[in-house]
């Protein structure tokens, strides 16, 4: 059996004095699709920017790929964080937005042309991103995540502003993203994107 890709032993957070977190101990092995629940408030993307290093805890120990994680270009060299919306290029179009992600990633997962079909994106490849709908930037945000080479996904609600019928598709890329040994652990407020994957249901600390 494949050695945990994520741990977590005592986790706790406070954050100006509060518990965001409290004793949290977790294990994620290679390939396993995550789905962290639960109400707002409840510490899931405290979570997610602990795993990212980008939180210290208050106390307890956090592994991810084997040791600490840190904001070094080697860790984001494995590691995706995919939470607010980002900074879009205002002169680029969605098609050379992910040009960008292919010319600094030597092997990449796909193609541009694949992922614009993947994400349902190959008839706005020309806008740029202020034209499309909040949907669609979803989709290119998501698109230029899972276009780069990774092992562990942190998505913060990746179905936010996806049109309902998209959000199946969103599940099944994720799952060929793990079929394909690739670690995905997500907050999600989705029901049947939760369904596909091992549950962490998160309650207020």
């Amino acid at each position: 059996m494949c050695d945990p890709l994520v741990t977590t032993t005592g986790l706790t957070v406070e954050l100006g004095g509060n518990p965001v977190l409290t004793g949290l101990t977790l294990s994620v092995r290679p390939g396993e699709l995550v789905a962290v629940v639960g109400e707002n408030g409840a510490g899931k993307s405290t979570l997610l920017r602990c795993l990212a290093g980008l939180q210290p805890p208050t106390s307890g120990e956090v592994t991810v790929l084997g040791a600490a994680p840190a904001d070094t270009a080697a860790f984001w060299e494995q590691v995706v964080l995919t939470a607010e919306e980002p900074a879009w290029y205002p002169g680029l179009t969605v098609r050379e937005h992910l040009g960008l992600v292919l010319a600094v990633h030597s092997s990449p997962r796909m193609s541009t042309a694949a992922a614009l079909e993947s994400f349902a994106l190959t008839a706005r490849a020309d806008a740029v991103p202020a034209s499309l709908s909040t949907g669609q930037r979803q989709r290119l945000s998501l698109a230029a995540t899972l276009l780069r080479p990774s092992r562990l996904l942190l998505l913060d609600e990746p179905e936010r502003g996806l049109d309902a019928d998209f959000r199946p598709r969103l599940g099944a890329l994720l799952e060929e993203y793990t079929g394909a040994g690739g670690t995905v652990i997500m907050a999600t407020h989705d029901p049947a994107l939760a369904a596909r994957a091992r549950r962490l249901s998160m309650v207020p600390a």
